[in-house]
């Protein structure tokens, strides 16, 4: 009995090594074959890469420690180098305020496409299908390229930028909430509805009450990736510090290039710092 076993679980480990050894093979494959189709040849990295680091080279100022904090019109010096903050601040809060209000207008979209579009609580096969095809349509198309149309409906400036992010935002969230619903537990669906509630009673009480800290997280993530969406969509006249990202890269002023992505980076970090705040403390409200 115990050699039979053994002889199983021998044959098992070889059928799953086998296995093993035939997908890696398989997926080295995949990627020599998305190698050359991509043109991403050693050489061609090798001839690269170091041209990364030249150019992230230019982009760092020739700071001085000893008038580091001195003014703006001081070379070496932090305020030499932000001389233009108040306009660039102004820019940055813009980018933010562009990117906030795509999150809000998508997110109602999507929370309000999600439920239908869930496999579990779709009032019929058509209109999840239907759903979950608006949705992918919405978030196949890249920000950028609604911006490029938008600019042109509605001219260079932020109104562009804000649907764009929206319908963009609408599509990539709509998909995340849906999956949060789905992986729901049904049981108190189940009591809603034996109760006699209606698909509105137990959307109401028996599934938002487990997937609205998900909803949030994922909200608060897709609010930092849009204020980062909102700089590169600013490239084509969508309005924010993008625009004026793009004008001191096409002329190669490298200390201004490398300012702002500095202040993009700490906004960033600090909605980052907010949004996990926020996120602590919805899912202990939620638990109370």
């Amino acid at each position: 009995m115990t050699e039979a076993v053994e002889q199983r679980w021998q044959e098992r480990h070889r059928q799953r090594r086998a296995a093993t050894l035939g997908y890696g093979s398989l997926l080295l494959v995949c990627l020599a074959i998305s190698a050359w189709v991509s043109e991403a040849f050693p050489e061609t990295l090798a001839r690269g890469l170091p041209q990364v680091g030249v150019y992230f080279g230019k982009l760092v100022p020739a700071l001085r420690w000893e008038h580091l904090l001195e003014g703006p019109k001081t070379e070496g010096a932090l305020a030499y180098w932000f001389y233009r903050i108040d306009s660039w601040g102004w820019m940055l809060f813009e980018t933010t305020q562009i990117a906030a209000l795509a999150t809000l207008l998508g997110s109602v979209a999507a929370f309000c496409a999600c439920f239908a579009a869930s496999a579990n609580l779709a009032p019929n096969r058509a209109t999840y299908l239907v759903c979950r095809r608006v949705l992918e349509l919405f978030r196949t198309v890249p920000d950028i390229v609604y911006a490029l149309i938008l600019v042109y409906a509605f001219g260079v400036g932020p109104p562009a930028g804000v649907f764009a992010i929206a319908l963009h935002t609408t599509g990539a969230l709509g998909k995340l909430f849906a999956e949060v619903v789905e992986n729901a537990d049904m049981r108190p669906w189940e009591g809603v509805r034996a109760a006699g509630g209606t698909w509105l009673h137990g959307v109401r009480f028996a599934i938002l009450p487990q997937v609205l800290p998900n909803f949030l997280s994922y909200l608060l993530l897709r609010f930092e990736v849009n204020v980062r969406g909102s700089t590169v969509i600013g490239f084509v006249g969508a309005g924010g510090i993008g625009q004026e990202l793009y004008l001191v890269i096409s002329k190669n002023y490298y200390d201004e290039i490398g300012a702002i992505i500095v202040l993009i980076i700490l906004a960033v970090a600090a909605i980052d710092i907010f949004s996990e705040r926020l996120r602590s403390w919805a899912i202990g409200w939620a638990d109370r």
